[in-house]
């Protein structure tokens, strides 16, 4: 892949622009339930390890979901 956005966070973005309306927690909470029914486990852990690594192009809300998919995956 070249430089650019890994597709997942492209994706996890757009989400996270869908519940920008919310307050964040619930905001972070809404993405992490649906990233949790809708998307295979790999995408989910690369997510998860992308945040991880420190990365800045991840919205802050999609950030905080990777946290709680953490603790219930």
């Amino acid at each position: 892949m070249s430089g650019g956005m890994p597709p997942y966070v492209r994706l996890a973005n757009e989400i996270a622009a869908q519940f920008a309306h919310r307050p964040a927690a619930d905001a972070a909470t809404a993405i992490a339930n649906h990233l949790r029914a809708t998307w295979d486990p790999r995408m989910k852990r690369a997510l998860i390890e992308y945040a991880q690594s420190g990365a800045q192009d991840l919205a802050p809300a999609a950030a905080q979901a990777t946290h709680h998919l953490q603790s219930r995956p």
